[in-house]
C-alpha cells in the first residue's frame, strides 16, 4: 500500500470482526515502530503485546469496556520508562560512535544526557541555570524536571505509535488508539513500575462496516496551518 493511501485509509475503528491478525503482521508493525524518530535516541518507549486471553479481558474492562477493546483481536499497551535513558545512552556509547563525531557524541551521551535526564534533586538549579543563560543566548530550556523528562519520553512514544498504526494499515488491518483507560488498573494488570507512564492502548483487528463512526471530519485547514 502506498504511503498516502495508508494515511487516508487509517481510521479509529470501534468494532472489529472475528478475523485473526497473523503474528507476523504485529511483529512487522512493531519493527516499524522501533524505527520512529525519538529524542536523543533515548528509546524510552515500551510495547507490551498482550497475548493471554485472561489479561486481554481484564484490559478491555480497564479500557472502560470500549468496543474497540472488547472486539479487538490484539491489544498493544504503549508505555514509557523514563529511567531507560541510563541503559540506552550507555548502549549507544558501547555500540561505537561514527568516525569524526567523537568530540560531539561522547560528551553528549556521557555528560549532557545524564545532567538533563538525571539529577532530579537539582531540578530547581537546572531551571535557574537554563533561564539565566537564556538571557544572553539561545539555549534549550528543557528537560530540567521529572515532568519535563516524562513529557519528552511521551512525545517520542507517540511518534512510534503512529508508525505502528500506519504499518498495520499498510498490511490490510486496522487500529484504534485509546486514551480512555484506567491507568492504575492497566499498570496493575501488566505489573508496571510506579514510574512508568502509559501513553495509549492500541487495539488491532479487521474493521466491520459499523466499526467506523461516519465520515472523517476535520475543521478548516486554515485554522491549523500557518505560513509565517
Amino acid at each position: 500500500m502506498e504511503f498516502f493511501e495508508a494515511v487516508e485509509k487509517r481510521r479509529s475503528i470501534r468494532k472489529y470482526s472475528d478475523k485473526k491478525v497473523p503474528p507476523e503482521v504485529i511483529n512487522k508493525a512493531l519493527d516499524a515502530a522501533l524505527l520512529a524518530p525519538n529524542s536523543s535516541n533515548m528509546q524510552t518507549w515500551q510495547f507490551h503485546w498482550v497475548r493471554t486471553e485472561e489479561k486481554k479481558k481484564r484490559l478491555a474492562v480497564a479500557c472502560l469496556d470500549q468496543g474497540a477493546a472488547k472486539t479487538a483481536q490484539e491489544l498493544i499497551v504503549v508505555s514509557v520508562s523514563p529511567s531507560l535513558w541510563k541503559k540506552t545512552s550507555q548502549d549507544i556509547l558501547r555500540s561505537g560512535i561514527p568516525a569524526g563525531l567523537e568530540k560531539k557524541m561522547q560528551p553528549y551521551y556521557s555528560k549532557l544526557i545524564p545532567f538533563l535526564y538525571g539529577f532530579q534533586i537539582l531540578a530547581p538549579f537546572k531551571w535557574l541555570m537554563f533561564n539565566v543563560i537564556g538571557i544572553f543566548r539561545p539555549i534549550m530550556r528543557q528537560p530540567w524536571s521529572w515532568r519535563d523528562r516524562e513529557e519528552v519520553c511521551i512525545k517520542s512514544a507517540a511518534l512510534a505509535c503512529q508508525n505502528f498504526m500506519l504499518a498495520i494499515t499498510a498490511q490490510g488491518f486496522d487500529t484504534c488508539p485509546m486514551e480512555g483507560f484506567d491507568e492504575s488498573r492497566v499498570k496493575k494488570i501488566l505489573k508496571f513500575k510506579c514510574s512508568d507512564r502509559i501513553v495509549m492502548v492500541i487495539s488491532v483487528g479487521e474493521r466491520v462496516d459499523r466499526g467506523v463512526w461516519g465520515q472523517r471530519y476535520r475543521s478548516p485547514r486554515e485554522w491549523f496551518v500557518h505560513e509565517v
